[in-house]
């Protein structure tokens, strides 16, 4: 129970947690100061929250970024289950990669492990590392020439391709794994109620399906449901498990005046 519990919050935050060129299409996906807060649930029993702050911009390897913060926390009370993550991407300004992601997970037995995966473009070098107990436990290296995006990352790449209209897959590294993430941006109005809100929320409709299996048989597809204007902010969406789905739903938001979208 233990595990499938670990296993739903961590590929939530991940789809939470998804390359065309977009500049025409205005958005103001990132701003720093951003605190969104979801809930996690299965079958309606609520499993825990995710917490995804936008820090300020900072300047990584002599390059301009984006840093962003993905907090994951199993509910108190829920026996036998203590999961606590923090994920880290520090993002280009395009929004359309990552250079650097780390995660800290808090193990089982109280220990927390530390990964951390490097995105050396010049070199087409990407360098994934796992450290336990502070000392590094496994190293992988891989040569590539593509652009990488990782589950932090991701959740702001959804946002910004919101309304391309595109099928793309991305590349993605997840779980010590290079892989790929295919996302259909069909941009399909839908009115959309959750109980934050008071009114139904206008907003786009997208889905896809992770090419990979993360853990315990967490896999397959997805659909998701963004706000409809600049931000973008993700409302709630859905991801299928062998056992049935997990919904992830927007319960708290600080983004300057910024309140959702009423639906027409």
């Amino acid at each position: 129970m233990n595990s499938i519990l670990k296993g739903i919050l961590v590929m939530c935050s991940t789809f939470l947690v998804m390359f065309v060129d977009t500049s025409t299409l205005y958005s103001q996906v990132i701003m720093p100061g951003e605190e969104l807060l979801y809930e996690v649930s299965y079958m309606g029993i609520t499993l825990g929250s995710i917490k995804v702050v936008t820090l300020k911009n900072e300047i990584f390897d002599g390059k301009n970024v984006y840093h962003s913060k993905i907090y994951i926390d199993s509910r108190k009370g829920i026996p036998f289950i203590d999961l606590h993550s923090i994920y880290e991407s520090w993002i280009d300004q395009s929004i359309t990669f990552s250079h650097n992601f780390t995660a800290n997970t808090k193990e089982s037995d109280g220990t927390w492990t530390y990964d951390k995966y490097k995105f050396d473009y010049p070199n087409q070098i990407l360098t994934l590392e796992k450290y336990k107990k502070e000392k590094l436990a496994e190293k992988r290296v891989f040569s590539t020439s593509k652009k990488w995006n990782d589950g932090t990352s991701l959740y702001f790449l959804s946002r910004q391709l919101l309304k391309s209209k595109k099928s793309i897959k991305v590349p993605t590294v997840i779980m010590d794994d290079t892989v790929s993430t295919s996302i259909n941006f069909l941009a399909k109005e839908e009115n959309i109620e959750i109980k934050a809100s008071s009114y139904p929320i206008k907003s786009l409709y997208f889905n896809g399906t992770a090419n990979w299996t993360g853990l315990y048989g967490l896999t397959g597809k997805f659909e998701g449901w963004f706000s409809d204007d600049e931000a973008r902010i993700p409302v709630k969406a859905k991801m299928k498990l062998y056992v049935g789905n997990a919904d992830i739903e927007l319960v708290k938001w600080s983004r300057g005046n910024w309140q959702p979208p009423k639906a027409d």
